[in-house]
């Protein structure tokens, strides 16, 4: 059951069962963060915009999981705010915050022991939504797994490529206003990574979703992202879409990390 604000208090945005109203924004504010005694991130102050896509890109070690993490409270920052919808992160429950964010992460991070459509259908089941199982059907369809073939299967019955879309299908089967990713379609091969892109895109924008996302592949980011940040040992090199990027790279890094994309040689893979 719910907790019942006190008369008077400010309701959070996310202090409610209800999902997050529309798209929102995600911003940091001189965001630190170590591990034993080496920054992960140093000083990084980013926003991203209601309903925009934005992918992180750089070397291994440039901080971009990191970041990403200390959306859904996965990371604790040294010091800096991290928010969510204007909110905090720090001041709000963190099972409570992860249920309404989507997160995909790089291993996929399904239950062994559940069949997949229950896998999928976990999120929409927590938040207590009506139809749970249809939402995650619609999802598993989305995503190119036929639920009425794969939704019985276990995750060990299923090849890489088709675990990582399923675990993009449970992100997606409660429709969350944010979607943080972390290498979503990394396990799959060209043509089903191609078709994957292309419908993920498609459902963004019809969701208006707010999306972080972590690539190693700078090509990948152009066609499923409106901007890219750059980072480099935790700190942001540039920002922009992939044409402002290409036409006027502002460090050595960015111009090298770019003709290495475009030479088709790709960094190593997230941080």
């Amino acid at each position: 059951m719910p907790t019942v604000p006190a008369r008077g208090a400010i309701r959070s945005p996310l202090s409610t069962p209800e999902p997050l109203d529309g798209p929102v924004s995600l911003e940091t504010r001189d965001l630190h963060c170590s591990y034993a005694g080496v920054p992960a991130l140093d000083g990084v102050s980013v926003r991203i915009e209601p309903g925009a896509c934005v992918a992180l890109v750089g070397e291994s070690g440039s901080g971009k999981t990191t970041l990403l993490r200390c959306f859904n409270r996965m990371v604790r920052p040294d010091r800096g705010r991290v928010c969510v919808a204007g909110a905090d992160v720090a001041t709000l429950p963190e099972v409570e915050l992860r249920r309404r964010i989507g997160y995909v992460p790089q291993n996929g991070g399904l239950l062994p022991h559940w069949r997949l459509l229950r896998n999928v259908a976990l999120v929409p089941t927590l938040l207590g939504r009506p139809a749970a199982e249809q939402a995650a059907a619609e999802a598993l369809e989305l995503v190119g797994l036929d639920p009425a073939r794969f939704g019985a299967r276990f995750p060990r019955e299923l090849s890489g490529g088709q675990r990582q879309r399923a675990a993009l299908a449970r992100a997606l089967a409660a429709r969350p206003a944010v979607l943080l990713m972390d290498e979503p379609f990394g396990a799959l091969d060209a043509i089903t990574r191609s078709d994957v892109q292309i419908a993920f895109a498609a459902l963004r924008r019809r969701l208006s979703a707010t999306t972080l996302l972590v690539t190693h592949d700078l090509l990948e980011a152009q066609r499923v992202a409106d901007d890219l940040i750059v980072l480099r040992a935790g700190r942001v090199e540039q920002r922009g879409p992939m044409a402002a990027l290409r036409s006027a790279p502002t460090t050595p890094y960015v111009a090298e990390l770019l003709a290495r994309a475009l030479a088709g040689t790709q960094p190593e893979t997230s941080a």
